[in-house]
């Protein structure tokens, strides 16, 4: 990602009214550049504009900003979990769309990414002000494992295989940001290890693959 600098309409941002609003996209900038603890109440502050006793006025504090951060980061991964869940092809080709949703969800927004899973207290489901909960990212992913395999494996729980399926994928985002993930030729992709991992993991539950 490149280092962005401040701009002329990030501190009119309090002056249109959506001073929470700039502040929550302060804090995802910050937290893409400089980590979950890069960035103070008072950094956000100075890039939107305003003191810091302005913030309290949305914000408990930093906990409680930075957990606004990670519900609205889970709420864009459930939704782009849910669209390749929903579309179209085989039941198989859908789950393997989430794997790659989920590795482009952390390429595409590291801030978001960061947030939700080193901030505490998240809640489990993400908030929907017209339907209601939106079901959490791990209960999309037990949702297709079943789907996809509705012959079950062995006799292990699905949510089982999902703790490990998630395990998997959070390894290779990581491993792919912070740059330690092999390349050259011949070396899968991120992608590539997804697919091969999740395939191995479902089966090795299941007992040998079918022909």
């Amino acid at each position: 990602m490149r280092p962005w600098r401040e701009g002329p309409d990030d501190r009119r941002s309090y002056h249109h009214g959506n001073l929470k609003e700039a502040l929550i996209e302060a804090a995802r900038r910050f937290i893409a550049e400089r980590g979950i603890g890069g960035f103070t109440l008072v950094d956000a502050a100075r890039l939107v504009g305003v003191t810091p006793a302005a913030l309290y006025r949305h914000f408990r504090g930093r906990e409680a900003l930075l957990e606004e951060v990670a519900g609205r980061g889970f709420a864009d991964l459930a939704e782009r979990l849910a669209r390749a869940l929903a579309a179209r092809g085989t039941p198989l080709e859908r789950f393997t769309r989430m794997g790659e949703a989920y590795l482009a969800f952390a390429e595409e927004e590291p801030g978001y990414y960061a947030a939700i899973f080193e901030t505490r207290g998240l809640a489990a489901g993400t908030p929907n002000s017209e339907a209601g909960p939106r079901p959490s990212p791990f209960d999309l992913l037990v949702e297709a494992l079943q789907a996809t395999f509705p012959d079950g494996f062995g006799g292990v729980a699905p949510r089982f295989i999902a703790v490990e399926v998630w395990a998997l994928s959070h390894g290779l985002a990581t491993l792919a940001a912070s740059g330690h993930l092999p390349k050259g030729p011949g070396v899968p992709d991120k992608y590539e290890l997804l697919r091969a991992g999740v395939l191995a993991l479902v089966h090795g539950a299941g007992g040998p693959p079918q022909a």
